[in-house]
């Protein structure tokens, strides 16, 4: 059976029945249609649960599951007691190299702004020592920083330098050159190592980034070297729901064949 179009004003579409297709699948879709069209474009509101039900006469556990797996799949961003929207696309950002954000939110035509919340001389606790292989107790550089892209905060970078390896760290604008960019310049990167986590953000993580405390986060740990002295101990915290990280490699991945 189909759904007269005139009965599902928010819709305007027969939800396909029949075959082997679940029902939950047609709704999934007729919202699918909706945002790949550019209708409904990031932001937008979609029909809740209960209007789901009353415009195209599925029932409610229906209408659950098509929203709740498209927010699983990226597609919407569900708030409790608000409703659902379209989830932005997500930016991206190379999984195993060390890029310049600000190169990358640019390179998609986009604007990059920097938001710099530390900038100073501290004393290593253990953890931050034996990253960058120093006594503890030592002088290291730390810098707190918010990335945007089109003003929207997608990548905390929590860093720690060794300051024999960029001297001139904390006299740096790092709102105009990235620290990607300096300490690229001033100690040339001959070696990274990269450790990728999913988490929960921290309470003061959230504030930064402006998301829910129930939103999950993707984590690189990142230290680089510089001929054999570690450079940066680096903490990359980023919004599971605005940004993604790839990585491509091999034959494929150089004809272009990978998406």
């Amino acid at each position: 059976m189909k759904r007269n179009a005139d009965q599902n004003p928010l819709l305007k579409r027969d939800i396909p029945e029949g075959d082997n297709a679940p029902l939950y699948a047609g709704v999934k879709q007729l919202i699918l249609d909706r945002i790949q069209s550019g209708e409904w474009p990031p932001k937008h509101r979609v029909p809740s649960e209960n209007e789901l039900v009353a415009e195209l006469g599925v029932s409610k556990m229906t209408a659950n599951r098509a929203l709740r797996e498209l927010a699983s799949e990226g597609e919407l961003v569900r708030i409790q007691g608000v409703g659902s929207f379209v989830a932005e696309r997500k930016g991206y950002s190379a999984l195993f190299e060390v890029r310049n954000i600000a190169e990358e939110i640019n390179e998609r035509g986009h604007v990059h702004k920097a938001s710099v919340v530390i900038l100073a001389e501290e004393t290593a606790a253990p953890d931050i020592a034996d990253a960058l292989d120093l006594p503890i107790g030592s002088g290291v550089f730390h810098s707190l920083i918010v990335h945007s892209e089109n003003g929207v905060p997608v990548q905390i970078e929590d860093r720690f330098v060794n300051p024999e390896a960029a001297p001139g760290y904390l006299e740096q604008d790092f709102t105009v050159l990235t620290p990607n960019a300096y300490l690229t310049a001033e100690a040339p990167l001959s070696g990274s190592e990269h450790v990728v986590e999913a988490i929960m953000p921290q309470p003061w993580e959230c504030k930064l980034l402006v998301i829910l405390r129930t939103e999950p986060c993707l984590m690189i740990r990142r230290r680089t070297w510089s001929s054999k002295r570690i450079v940066s101990f680096a903490r990359l915290v980023y919004p599971g729901n605005r940004y993604r990280l790839e990585s491509r490699s091999g034959k494929m991945a150089e004809e272009g064949q990978i998406e």
